[in-house]
C-alpha cells in the first residue's frame, strides 16, 4: 500500500481494482505496525495551517463510504457472482468499528499540506485533536500517562506535551477521563461554559454541542467546576465528591446533583447502553448523538419509561426491542443526498401503536 494509492481513494479517482485493494488493505493491514507507520510518517512530517479540521470534512468522508454501501447492496442485487457480496457484508458490518476511523486518521494525516508563518508554526505542531468519528468509540493515552475514553462524535483538543501550571485540554462531545495525579498541574477539562477541574481522579464530561445540559459524573477522587465568565476569568461554582453526577443548565446558570450509582452514565466506555428509569425522550436525545440521527418522539408517548441494559447494539435492533417493550411503533425515512454531495441525518419518528 502506498500513501499516492490512499490519496486517491481518498479524491474518489480509483479503479473498482484499485479500491478493492484499498479495501482489502484497510481491512488485513491497516493496524499492522506497517500500516500505523505509514500514518505516522506522514504525520511527523506534514507542515501546519491555520485551518482547523471541522466535521463537514468527516461527515463528508462518512457519507461517501455509506454512499458506496448502498450502491454496492444495489449491485449486489443484479450480480449473480458472490465476491462483491462478500465485500458489502464485510464493509455493513465493519465500516463503523475499522474502516471510518482508520480513513478518518489517514484523511487528516495524508491530505492536509499547510502553511503558516514561523511564529505560528511551533504552536501549531504542538497541538494535537483527535476525534472519534460517529459510530466508534476512542482511546486516547495523553503524554503524561492520563487516558481519555471519547464516545461517538466527540473530540478533544490538546497540547502533544503539557506546559507550565496545568495540564488543559479541549471537549466537544463526551467523554470519560482516567486521570494520572499530578499535584503541581491540575487536569482542566474545558467545554463551551464549563470547566472541570481535577489532580488525579477519574471522571466523564458530557457536552455535546447543541445541548443546554453540560454534564459531569465522579468516579473517584475530586473534581472542581468552574463557570466560564465573559470577560475571561473563572468562577468555582462547586466541588464534586465521588458517586455524584451534576448537571449544569447553559441557559439558567442553575446546577442541580445526585449521588448514587454512577454505572449508568460511564457505561458507554465498555459499548454498554444502561438506561434506569429513563423517559423516552431523554433515550431518543441519547441515540441522536450515538448514531448521528434525528429521532421524534411524538408527545403522545413522551411520559413512557424504561429500564434495560444493552452491549453495542444496533440503532434498528434496539428501537425494535422498544416496540416489543412498550406499545410504539418507529418510521425510518432514508437520508436525502444534498446538493453539496453529503447526506442529511436520518429521520424516525416514534409514536404510539
Amino acid at each position: 500500500m502506498t500513501k499516492d494509492l490512499l490519496i486517491k481513494y481518498l479524491d474518489n479517482k480509483c479503479t473498482d481494482a484499485e479500491i478493492k485493494e484499498v479495501l482489502q488493505w484497510a481491512k488485513t493491514e491497516a493496524l499492522t505496525e506497517e500500516g500505523k507507520k505509514l500514518g505516522l510518517d506522514d504525520w511527523n512530517h506534514y507542515q501546519e495551517e491555520e485551518i482547523l479540521i471541522d466535521n463537514d470534512k468527516y461527515t463528508a468522508l462518512f457519507d461517501r463510504i455509506q454512499d458506496e454501501i448502498e450502491n454496492r447492496e444495489s449491485a449486489k442485487q443484479q450480480s449473480k457472482t458472490g465476491n462483491l457480496s462478500l465485500i458489502t457484508k464485510w464493509l455493513t458490518r465493519a465500516a463503523a468499528i475499522l474502516l471510518i476511523p482508520v480513513l478518518a486518521f489517514l484523511f487528516y494525516t495524508l491530505s492536509e499540506k499547510k502553511s503558516v508563518n514561523n511564529q505560528l508554526a511551533v504552536a501549531a505542531v504542538d497541538s494535537m485533536e483527535i476525534i472519534a468519528p460517529i459510530g466508534s468509540r476512542t482511546v486516547v493515552q495523553l503524554s503524561d500517562g492520563s487516558v481519555v475514553h471519547l464516545n461517538y462524535g466527540s473530540r478533544i483538543k490538546y497540547p502533544k506535551y503539557f506546559k507550565g501550571g496545568t495540564r488543559e485540554i479541549m471537549l466537544i462531545g463526551e467523554g470519560y477521563f482516567n486521570v494520572t495525579s499530578d499535584p503541581d498541574k491540575p487536569f482542566i477539562v474545558k467545554t463551551a461554559k464549563l470547566n472541570v477541574k481535577a489532580l488525579g481522579t477519574a471522571f466523564n464530561v458530557l457536552a455535546y454541542p447543541g445541548d443546554d445540559i453540560i454534564e459531569t459524573t465522579l468516579v473517584r477522587g475530586k473534581v472542581v467546576l468552574e463557570q466560564n465568565e465573559e470577560d475571561g476569568n473563572t468562577n468555582v461554582i462547586g466541588a464534586m465528591e465521588p458517586g455524584q453526577h451534576a448537571a449544569y443548565n447553559l441557559k439558567t446558570g442553575d446546577i442541580s446533583s445526585t449521588k448514587g450509582s454512577v454505572e449508568k452514565y460511564i457505561a458507554w466506555k465498555d459499548g454498554r447502553l444502561v438506561f434506569e428509569d429513563t423517559p423516552i425522550t431523554e433515550i431518543a436525545e441519547k441515540l441522536n448523538h450515538m448514531f448521528n440521527v434525528n429521532i421524534k418522539v411524538d408527545k403522545e408517548i413522551e411520559d413512557y419509561i424504561y429500564t434495560f441494559t444493552l452491549v453495542d447494539e444496533p440503532l434498528s435492533q434496539i428501537l425494535d426491542l422498544m416496540t416489543i417493550a412498550t406499545p410504539v411503533k418507529y418510521k425510518m425515512f432514508q437520508r436525502k443526498k444534498l446538493t453539496d454531495g453529503t447526506y442529511s441525518k436520518q429521520k424516525i419518528i416514534i409514536e404510539k401503536k
